[in-house]
């Protein structure tokens, strides 16, 4: 069987407390078969960044310990930031890189789903090429009005419930969002103004 090799990009609702940032950052340093390619924590947007590749079983494996330290951690009952968000973890992608499909990478996201949920009891949306309903390909259809809005329209709204879980978030872990997608190329411009009309 060919070797596998996926990257993954999860971010997560902390750029503040060193402390926590290590140790999420910790759960993917030194396991083998997933490399660590990158981490940057944003304290304007509150938000951990942390690029991987790997094969797919050991990333899924640090990615639930990662996420039972976020779960630990982070209450989006207190979080504010810049960036949108709805969970602690708040996305988690899946891009095939080599020996891997598309396709195959949409049924990793889906059975990653189902097994986060029953080991975190964090809800699931799923986004991208592994959507489930054709609004929710789109992330910032998922994320409209944040985890503020989302913890009360996930409860009485059925097109904001999530794919996998209760009809509620998790109450202080909010949801996660994990998806396959292509490779995604993302930065920021500072402007040098005010106005930001």
């Amino acid at each position: 069987m060919a070797v596998q090799l996926i990257e993954c990009v999860p971010n997560f609702s902390e750029g503040r407390r060193q402390d926590v940032i290590d140790e999420i950052v910790n759960c993917f340093k030194g396991k083998r078969g997933v490399y660590l390619l990158d981490h940057r924590a944003d304290e304007d947007h509150n938000r951990l960044v942390i690029s991987l590749v790997g094969a797919p079983a050991p990333i899924q494996e640090a990615l639930l310990e990662a996420a039972k330290v976020a779960l630990k951690h982070i209450d989006m009952n207190a979080h504010q930031g810049g960036h949108p968000r709805i969970g602690a973890v708040d996305v988690v992608p899946f891009t095939p890189i080599k020996g891997i499909t598309m396709e195959e990478c949409i049924e990793l996201a889906h059975s990653f789903g189902e097994r986060y949920y029953k080991e975190t009891g964090i809800p699931v949306y799923f986004y991208e090429d592994a959507a489930l309903r054709p609004e929710r390909k789109r992330l910032e259809v998922i994320r409209k009005g944040q985890y503020e809005v989302l913890k009360d329209e996930a409860k009485t709204n059925p097109d904001r419930r999530p794919d996998i879980g209760e009809a509620c978030l998790q109450p202080t872990a909010g949801a996660t969002v994990i998806g396959a997608r292509k490779f995604l190329v993302a930065f920021n411009v500072n402007l040098d103004t005010p106005d930001v009309n």
